[in-house]
């Protein structure tokens, strides 16, 4: 009796330790998988070797990647099904990317999308992607209120067209949302309230707002839940740089990233993390990407 009661124990015990490590690791995976790059951030080095780029992001730690160039049906200078191969032999996913969309892709007089813009959606469902997303606004489509607002309509239509594919449109703002106004109020608020947030989703840049006199933390507590992904970019000071902020390595600018990511955290609904470098300050930008994901790491993401 003693000895089967000894192996029952063991047993469960071993059973105990098993789901344990297996709750362990799918919490660690889960963490993992919110950290992506945008590759924007190393746009040179996509350009000269896309492979050999997602290769040394993968040993990096890499497993997600978001898109800055489709041009032509082609991510990269591949189609859509050679692109999804590499990333899937390599670990990898794109839940996302970026394409204008912009006067080119709405035929005003048939009040429908061009064939150039359904190929995106299309291209990007067959990806696998959850969102597509624009990452400017034109200054022609926000030269008066009235202009700004029918660009807002087809943001909402173009939300429906995703959303037959089981995707959300989005958009990613620079400065010119913080700084320009109508009526006394920001392009950007303007733009939250006058999209439908089931169709329209926003990913906010961390960094770029600096610019336009905006900050992150004030805008992810001004309008908490609308932010499903962020570009996590970090900011200094340039004093001969006539946008006075550019990026650097996470951590080392005055965005105050961990305090946004903390408010962050407590959403329902935590936003995918996406890492975005474009100045380097004379370091390798291949040499930021392994530090930022670093000191995400270090942070427990």
């Amino acid at each position: 009796m003693i000895r089967r009661q000894f192996i029952k124990n063991s047993a469960l015990t071993l059973l105990g330790a098993a789901l344990l490590n297996e709750k362990s690791l799918a919490h660690t995976l889960k963490k993992k998988e919110r950290i992506g790059i945008q590759l924007y951030s190393i746009r040179a080095a996509m350009k000269e070797n896309p492979l050999g780029t997602l290769q040394k992001l993968a040993a990096m730690g890499y497993t997600i990647v978001e898109h800055a160039n489709y041009v032509n049906r082609k991510f990269y200078g591949y189609t859509p099904a050679e692109f999804k191969k590499i990333l899937a032999d390599l670990g990898m996913k794109m839940p996302s990317g970026h394409t204008v969309l912009n006067k080119i892709h709405w035929n005003e007089t048939s009040k429908d999308f061009t064939d150039v813009w359904k190929y995106t959606i299309e291209d990007a469902a067959f990806m696998g992607q959850k969102f597509v997303i624009s990452p400017y606004l034109d200054a022609a489509l926000r030269k008066s209120y009235d202009s700004f607002m029918a660009q807002m309509d087809i943001f909402n239509k173009s939300g429906e067209l995703c959303k037959k594919s089981g995707m959300k449109f989005g958009y990613h703002n620079h400065d010119f949302e913080f700084s320009e106004k109508f009526d006394g109020r920001t392009l950007y608020d303007i733009m939250l309230k006058g999209t439908d947030a089931e169709l329209v989703m926003q990913q906010l840049d961390t960094g770029n707002l600096y610019n336009g006199g905006a900050k992150a933390i004030d805008i992810v507590n001004a309008y908490p839940g609308r932010f499903e992904s962020i570009h996590v970019k970090d900011e200094i000071l340039i004093s001969d740089n006539p946008k006075k902020y550019e990026s650097t390595v996470i951590g080392k600018g005055i965005a105050g990233i961990q305090d946004i990511l903390k408010v962050l955290d407590t959403m329902k609904n935590k936003p995918e993390l996406i890492i975005e470098q474009e100045a380097y300050q004379n370091v390798d930008p291949m040499a930021c990407m392994k530090e930022n994901y670093d000191k995400m790491k270090a942070w427990g993401y």
